[in-house]
Parts: structure tokens; C-alpha cells; sequence
């Protein structure tokens, strides 16, 4: 595994590159999640990047800006420098392995990001794997506003219930900082801008992993695929909980979900 440092001199970005470990055709970029949600899966994607890499998978993980060992900090967090963040991580990945198949696997946030990258016609991946995708941001930012709340709860033990008024009287209390990580006011309304309608179908072959009950996200795949978008769904309920702390009922790196990503990667 190899640290890199990437991208404009303004805009340097942090990646881990994993070397494949035998010969193959095929690289994989990991888009990450947003915030807590690339903290909670961090191990989760250094395992499933390990395995990759052992089946001759060229891998770079990486941290967009503002977050992780990135540049930047948290307010400097932006929708459309984080795309492109996904084209300059593509590029560096290509740097490492011309001639291979590149598929992005983009989660949560990153899935989001990963789509709209995708039809920016700035890169150019071969296939793209987007899991639990985000299309409808308002909901997201409440997830995000009642996640907080709940972490709130655990770290104190003695709940204050001026917290669960705040959270269901003032719309943009803990909107600011969520789960450890500032969101300026700019990203909050980007992030509430996020609809179906406003991410455009994949141009490049996808696979869609989503929860049946996700009825936005299945509702924009179903709106692509009527428009012969050269996508397919997927079911895929998994384990991992993308935002709460680890115990014995929610494992960080659950086998389904790794061997599930394998199989659709390698697909």
C-alpha cells in the first residue's frame, strides 16, 4: 500500500494506492461516503481493497477535500469540487495503470458523486458500481440531524430532551456541525438540492446496489433505465450501519457485504 499526495497544488488530495498483487486488467477507485460515514467505513474498504488487491486489482482509496489527510478543511467541502476530486483521483489511477479497465465504486455520497462525475464527460471510467447511492438530500440531511442526536443520547447516557425538541422544532438545528464534521451553509443547501431529477442518467455501464425500500433511488434507476440508460439494479440489503458505533449487533467490515461488492466489481 502506497500514500500519494495528487492533484493541483490548491487541491491536494490523499490517496492510498494498493498494488496488485498478481497480473489482471482491472483498477478500482473507491469514491468515499460523506463524514462520519467514510470514518465508520474506513476499515470496511481497506479489507475490500486487500482482497481486490490480492486478486490482482490495481485500488486507490482516497479522501476528498476538506476531509480525511486531504487538504482543506470541513466548511471547504463542496458538491462540485468533490466530483471533479473524483475525476483528479481517477486520473492519478489511470497515471498508475494504463491499459486497465477502471471501475469506480462510489458508496452513499460517493455514489452520488461518482454519477454526476460520470456524466461530467471529464473522465471516463468503464463501469461504475454505486451503492446506496444519495438522491434525495433533504432526507439524507435529516438522517444526518437525527443520527447526531442519537450520538448524542449514547455519549451522555442521561438524554437531555431539549435535544429531541430542537431536533423536531428547529429545522436547522444541528445542521452546522453533524457527528463531528462542520457542513457550511452552502453544502447544507446543496445537499438539500439533491433530487432524482437532478442527477442525470449513467452514460457508462452501471450496476445500481440499493435497498427495495429506497424508493428514490429506485425511482431514479427505474427513470434511467426507461430512458435506455445501460444500467441494471440490483437488490442488496446488507448489515453494515453506515453511522453508528460498532458493537456486537453492527460489525464494521460484514462478510455479505464484501463478498456481494467482489462479486459486482468483478463482474
Amino acid at each position: 500500500m502506497i500514500p500519494l499526495l495528487f492533484g493541483q497544488p490548491s487541491r491536494q488530495l490523499f490517496g492510498l494506492y494498493h498494488t496488485p498483487e498478481k497480473s489482471s486488467d482491472l483498477a478500482v477507485l473507491i469514491c468515499p461516503p460523506f463524514g462520519q460515514e467514510a470514518i465508520r467505513t474506513h476499515r470496511f474498504f481497506r479489507v475490500l481493497s486487500d482482497r481486490l488487491a490480492r486478486g490482482g486489482a490495481a485500488v486507490l482509496r482516497f479522501d476528498l477535500y476538506g476531509s480525511g489527510d486531504s487538504a482543506g478543511i470541513d466548511l471547504d467541502g463542496d458538491i462540485e469540487g468533490w466530483w471533479r476530486d473524483v475525476c483528479t483521483a481517477h486520473d492519478e489511477l489511470r497515471r498508475h495503470t494504463a491499459g486497465r479497465r477502471v471501475v469506480w465504486l462510489g458508496s452513499r455520497m460517493g455514489a452520488t458523486l461518482a454519477a454526476i462525475a460520470d456524466r461530467s464527460g471529464r473522465c471516463d471510467p468503464d463501469r461504475l458500481v454505486l451503492w446506496d447511492p444519495i438522491f434525495d438530500g433533504a432526507r439524507y440531511m435529516e438522517s444526518l440531524r437525527l443520527a447526531h442526536v442519537e450520538a448524542l443520547e449514547r455519549s451522555y447516557f442521561m438524554p437531555d430532551r431539549a435535544w429531541r425538541r430542537r431536533l423536531e422544532n428547529e429545522a436547522e438545528a444541528y445542521t452546522d456541525e453533524v457527528l463531528g464534521v462542520a457542513i457550511s451553509p452552502e453544502l447544507r443547501q446543496q445537499f438539500r438540492s439533491l433530487v432524482p431529477e437532478a442527477i442525470k442518467a449513467p452514460t457508462h455501464r452501471t450496476v445500481m446496489l440499493a435497498d427495495p425500500a429506497d424508493h428514490t433511488a429506485n425511482k431514479w434507476a427505474q427513470s434511467a433505465v426507461a430512458n435506455h440508460a445501460p444500467l441494471r439494479v440490483a437488490s442488496f440489503r446488507h448489515s453494515l450501519d453506515w453511522t453508528t458505533d460498532p458493537n456486537a449487533e453492527n460489525p464494521v467490515v460484514p462478510g455479505e457485504a464484501i463478498q456481494r461488492l467482489l462479486a459486482e466489481i468483478n463482474e
